[in-house]
């Protein structure tokens, strides 16, 4: 199960995203008297989960019909690509926490003049990110882990909080500072995603994509082994590697250190306190 941290932490992330998105389009149209266009936002949320567990299951399907090599490239590639969105959607909802719900107000109601399609399609995309970086995210997060079931319980875990804590924003029953929320959970996701990335990079190495596979910055084999209770942690939830390559080493040490000074800086000079926010408008 020490798979399970980084997973959730993942499917929270993304989980309360998906559900902050959902419960501000409806909260705004029961206050507006437009029940009625609730069962279109619905009809949005429900295509854009089909269509991401259809992404995830393709992506899957075709891993396992390619060879070793091509197969580490892809995995290589995939995790990648879920470092990217990872990194984006943590400096993206650091930036939207503030205004994110004046936005999708101001979209549904533009929406709403359109159309019961127009609405399907805000619903559909608003969502729909979310859920096509969690299909790639677990999918990264589960090549690391083999055949270990620590990252499906960790995403339905996370998700499942996720919607507590949007109903209950949704609701009024909890206040929460989405703002420092987001702070906190972004940091550690940094540090997960730099396991993915240098877990992608490995698979890179071993496909002959990239060189070096041999040449180790460091082997903790011995005092930190990766079937140690300890090093099975540090695998589950920063992707530790026992035996890491000089190039895994490096970029993992160049991503946290730029990523953290980026993200962090502007916190740093943000002006007086930020308030607290939930879900209603």
């Amino acid at each position: 199960m020490e798979y399970v941290f980084a997973s959730a932490l993942v499917g929270l992330r993304e989980g309360l995203e998906a559900t902050l998105v959902v419960s501000i389009l409806l909260a705004y149209l029961v206050k507006s008297d437009r029940r009625p266009a609730i069962r279109w936002v619905w009809l949005g949320v429900g295509v854009a989960v089909v269509l991401s567990v259809a992404v995830g299951a393709l992506i899957t399907f075709t891993s396992s019909t390619l060879d070793f090599q091509a197969q580490e490239t892809f995995g290589g590639v995939m995790s990648l690509v879920a470092v990217a969105f990872v990194t984006g959607m943590v400096f993206w909802m650091r930036g939207a926490a503030r205004k994110i719900s004046g936005e999708l107000r101001g979209r549904l109601s533009d929406a709403l003049a359109i159309g019961p399609l127009a609405i399907v399609g805000l619903a559909f995309l608003s969502v729909g990110r979310e859920g096509l970086e969690t299909a790639v995210f677990f999918y990264a997060t589960t090549q690391s882990a083999g055949t270990n079931s620590g990252p499906l319980v960790g995403f339905l875990i996370g998700i499942a909080l996720a919607v507590l804590l949007g109903w209950a924003l949704y609701r009024g029953a909890l206040r929460i500072n989405l703002s420092r929320f987001f702070t906190y959970t972004g940091v550690l996701l940094v540090f997960v995603a730099a396991g993915v990335l240098g877990y992608g990079l490995h698979d890179l190495q071993e496909a002959g994509v990239l060189p070096g596979l041999n040449t180790l910055a460091f082997d903790l084999s011995g005092p930190v082994p990766e079937d140690s209770w300890y090093g099975a942690l540090l695998k589950g939830i920063f992707n530790y590697s026992a035996r890491t390559s000089v190039v895994q080493a490096v970029a993992w040490v160049a991503y946290v250190a730029i990523t953290l000074t980026v993200f962090l800086w502007p916190a740093r000079k943000a002006a007086g306190p930020v308030p607290a926010q939930g879900a209603t408008p």
